[in-house]
């Protein structure tokens, strides 16, 4: 777990895939932030999260008043996140908006993209750049950075798979390809710290090891 920013107030870090980002059983960022404050007892608020198959930056409160101040933020669209993917088959244009109403099932743990408004589906829109394209096993893939105009579960990954582009290592939305995570990565965080209002803007370098070192 590296540590992107910290202290008395709140800590930023690199969440590896694979680990939940909120309590559970099993690897969990909260545990973790625990183990380097070495205060088993110690606060740990999660004010928002990444899919467990994703990594890169995510943020945690050490008290009740910085979570709610965040939470309140991320309501209000202060948070600003930015990721990158790796996709199968991109879109031919360099830039664009995605627009869709999800359903997600919480029985299946799974987002759909329906066709009309009815309890429980929520708008969710997006913007993407193709940063670069190539090639893996012949198949034509390409590097985006996205960033979210919604926060809804599995948003990324659902919109573009609907689209016949799913994130490379996403066998849950139709990736071809076996990879130890989905290539998914939230590559910057920026907000106004809770306490003193002076905004934070912070990068998580992305890892050296699949599915990345295909770029």
């Amino acid at each position: 777990m590296e540590i992107l920013y910290e202290d008395r107030f709140l800590i930023v870090c690199a969440k590896e895939p694979g680990v939940l980002s909120e309590e559970g059983s099993g690897k969990n960022m909260p545990a973790l932030i625990r183990e380097h404050l070495k205060m088993p007892g110690a606060y740990v608020g999660a004010v928002h999260r990444l899919d467990r198959e994703a990594g890169g930056a995510i943020v945690y409160a050490k008290d009740a008043a910085s979570a709610a101040k965040l939470s309140g933020q991320i309501a209000d669209r202060l948070l600003e996140k930015t990721y990158l993917a790796l996709l199968e088959r991109p879109p031919a244009e360099d830039t664009g908006t995605l627009f869709d109403l999800l359903y997600h099932d919480r029985g299946k743990n799974k987002t759909y993209v329906v066709s009309r408004a009815r309890r429980g589906v929520r708008e969710a829109s997006l913007s993407f750049e193709v940063l670069r394209r190539f090639s893996v096993e012949g198949k034509s893939c390409g590097l985006l950075r996205i960033r979210l105009d919604t926060g809804r579960t599995h948003q990324i990954r659902v919109q573009f798979a609907s689209r016949k582009m799913p994130l490379l290592g996403d066998r849950k939305y139709g990736s071809s390809f076996r990879f130890p995570a989905v290539a998914l990565w939230c590559e910057s965080l920026s907000f106004p710290h809770p306490e003193t209002g002076e905004r934070i803007s912070l990068r998580a370098p992305l890892p050296e090891n699949s599915p990345w070192n295909l770029i």
